[in-house]
């Protein structure tokens, strides 16, 4: 096995950290604060249009995209310590076009998506003229099993009709998101329950959109991408935004899903990571009952436990993002789960040390660990909550080893 990175892969490391250095770090401050400007919240605040445009011109855009027409070509094993490294800042991730839902988005255009819907779409998406999100959670059925979406797409004519109520859909609060992709039940009478449902792309000017509320997390509203409660009240789109074909959406979620999974715990670790750097300058900085925090024995304890989950979570990470290189990802299915349920837990572990290390600061926004740590612990729950993709992986196995 070779634990080394390939020259390409490093020298795209040495770039986009030398960028975070120069142009993203720097700008933490100010990006809070224009996202905090009365009446502008959920616009794009002018510090991200100017990184977005620097980050084309260095040749860091579109990272996460694995193919050369939209992106740089870059497979799994080359793109996660990438992901690491732009996850140590939160918001840094739309500033190469990568961050969620629209790097799920563009590839599921990209493998799903007709032609036409590719040149509405998905080219605006890859040029980043224009966001998305991506509309499958509802308040009122348990959607970690996505069967149960009750969500109605009925078939009218030339059109389809949309009627059902969703929520925490992420992007879609923001003015520069112009396009929801949509998952619901075009044949709910169907007795086969995987085949009940569709995905349809619907404008966000389309009438009958309502925006009810931004909703929050642990206090966060994530401005200006936020996650939108809505509701559908028939919402009429023409037939040709059926992607793939009636009864194909879970098929097309669960081709989805799995790169957007080990997408996020690629820019957990790098949160992670941040978070136990951050913690060891804090425990050097700070004197209590006569010695430095760093001398204190639970103190080193936590770091070096938190040293420790960090790599095992980056090991298996990029373990299962060489499966899906090499084998696809339904084949590394395993892997994806057993890195969804273990790396968001150790992000929460970790940046909850940090956290007590900076005692009553680590719980302000003067340091950026509240935040990571509310984004660790939603992803413990996002994208499929850990019970889920335990009783998956361990009924997967069960069925492996049972048979020897």
């Amino acid at each position: 096995m070779d634990f080394e990175h390939s020259a390409k892969t490093r020298d795209y490391m040495a770039r986009l950290t030398e960028f975070m250095a120069q142009h993203v770090y720097p700008n933490e401050k100010i990006y809070h604060e224009q996202v905090a400007v009365p009446g502008q919240r959920w616009n794009l605040p002018p510090i991200m249009r100017e990184l977005k445009a620097q980050a084309k011109a260095a040749g860091l855009w579109n990272l996460s995209m694995p193919n050369t027409e939209y992106g740089q070509g870059l497979n799994n094993v080359e793109y996660a310590p990438l992901a690491e490294i732009m996850g140590r800042v939160i918001w840094a991730v739309e500033v190469f076009n990568c961050s969620p839902p629209d790097a799920g988005n563009m590839e599921l255009l990209y493998h799903y998506g007709n032609e036409q819907q590719k040149e509405q779409w998905l080219k605006p998406l890859a040029n980043g003229e224009i966001r998305s999100c991506y509309a499958m959670t509802e308040p009122k059925v348990a959607s970690s099993d996505a069967t149960n979406v009750e969500t109605l797409i009925q078939r009218d004519g030339d059109h389809y009709v949309i009627n059902g109520h969703k929520w925490f859909i992420t992007g879609a609060m923001y003015d520069q998101c112009k396009i929801m992709i949509l998952m619901g039940k075009s044949d709910p009478n169907n007795p086969n329950r995987h085949v009940q449902q569709s995905q349809i792309l619907i404008p966000m000017d389309t009438p009958g959109i309502k925006i009810i509320r931004p909703l929050s997390t642990f206090g966060y509203d994530d401005a200006p991408i936020g996650h939108a409660e809505i509701i559908l009240e028939n919402v009429r789109v023409p037939a040709a935004n059926l992607l793939l074909g009636e009864g194909r959406g879970f098929e097309i979620a669960q081709g989805r899903l799995g790169p957007g999974r080990i997408h996020h715990c690629m820019r957990l670790i790098g949160c992670a990571q941040r978070a136990l750097e951050i913690a060891c300058q804090r425990a050097e900085q700070r004197v209590a009952f006569g010695k430095k925090l760093s001398e204190q024995g639970s103190v080193r304890e936590d770091i070096a436990n938190s040293a420790t989950e960090i790599e095992q979570a980056r090991l298996l990470t990029l373990r299962a993002a060489d499966k899906m290189d090499r084998e696809g990802n339904k084949v590394a299915r395993d892997l994806i789960a057993m890195a969804k349920i273990a790396v968001p837990n150790m992000a929460v572990r970790v940046i909850d040390r940090a956290m007590q290390v900076h005692g009553a600061g680590g719980f302000t926004t003067d340091y950026f660990l509240a935040e990571a740590y509310s984004y660790a612990r939603w992803m413990r729950v996002g994208d499929g909550p850990d019970q889920v993709h335990l009783m998956s992986l361990g009924k997967d196995l069960i069925k492996r080893h049972a048979k020897t």
